[in-house]
């Protein structure tokens, strides 16, 4: 490893290593020490340093006469958060050197690989010591590589979901299912203008490697081919599940509504009993000469369970009930 000399507290932070004549230099969170540090020792745009301090809304590719800039996006999970965030590398490559910069430090594949390279002898020359481009393919691919774990975190979640699906935790579901259908979404923004950028990589830094360089490129370009079918798998599979628990609601709330109708039309019919009992007129069973009959309310509960019995008998044979 070397470090860049400077002194006081505007001293860069950043790593770098050389296996014969390629330079990895890896930058983590940049600060205008670390754009300084660049800009004084390679031929890079200003305004490229610039978008190095600066998160950059959507992946790009620069080309200029002597190197390549790239802004790529990945999605990253979020433990604290459990969700998907982007992870933002900005990378230049030229003839001898590369030079990757982990805007928010939340890459762990790239750390991961830049510190096997600096304590593993072998995985330092089968990555750093060829070309810049070999060497590119290798970063894309180990950051391309941390997709898969992400979609297998949304299977379980969807297969979680279905088996919670028919146990009426309505508002569980719901806010389970927008979850998933956010973070299908935010995979998707992220990951398919990567595509576009690795697709059109490999004849920019052709130059800086050899010529197998085709089918390595193509091959990421494969793997995110692969990712994007699965995030398409699961974008219908939630939405099925959400066109489910629909009908699901839907179902209960008709039953709720058939059941509240039936008791509504029962208790119609035993008001309009009571209120014939209750007027002050002659009825058989309420009145006789001498006055009120000790049987009058024997002879309206006889009455209101005939009644009730005979409609729910009727409804059973409608089969409503």
């Amino acid at each position: 490893m070397v470090s860049p000399q400077a002194n006081g507290e505007n001293r860069p932070k950043l790593e770098s290593l050389t296996c014969g004549n390629l330079t990895w230099i890896n930058i983590v969170r940049p600060t205008t020490s670390e754009t300084e540090y660049l800009a004084q020792r390679f031929p890079f745009h200003h305004l490229n340093l610039e978008d190095v301090l600066t998160r950059q809304s959507r992946p790009k590719l620069d080309e200029y006469q002597d190197h390549v800039f790239l802004v790529l996006h990945f999605p990253v999970w979020d433990d604290e958060e459990g969700a998907i965030v982007s992870g933002e590398v900005d990378i230049f490559v030229g003839e001898g050197y590369i030079v990757t910069v982990d805007y928010a430090g939340n890459l762990k594949s790239l750390a991961e690989l830049f510190a096997a390279c600096q304590s593993d002898e072998t995985s330092r020359q089968g990555n750093v010591g060829r070309d810049s481009a070999y060497l590119l393919y290798q970063i894309i691919d180990r950051l391309v590589d941390q997709c898969p774990p992400i979609l297998d975190k949304i299977e379980e979640k969807v297969e979680a979901i279905e088996d919670v699906m028919f146990a009426r935790k309505g508002q569980s579901i719901v806010r389970d299912i927008s979850v998933l259908r956010r973070q299908v979404i935010a995979f998707r923004r992220i990951i398919w203008p990567v595509r576009a950028v690795v697709t059109s990589l490999e004849s920019r830094v052709r130059r800086f490697g050899g010529p197998d360089m085709v089918a390595y490129f193509r091959d990421v370009v494969n793997h995110l081919d692969e990712i994007w079918d699965g995030l398409d798998e699961y974008k219908e599979v939630i939405e099925g599940l959400s066109a489910t628990r629909d009908s699901l609601a839907s179902n209960r709330i008709n039953e709720i509504l058939r059941v509240l109708t039936i008791l509504a039309t029962i208790g119609t019919m035993l008001t309009v009993i009571v209120s014939f009992y209750g007027m002050n007129i002659p009825i058989p069973g309420a009145w006789e000469e001498a006055g009120g009959s000790p049987f009058t309310v024997v002879v309206v509960i006889l009455l209101m369970l005939v009644v009730t019995g005979a409609m729910l008998y009727y409804f059973y044979r409608k089969n409503w009930i």
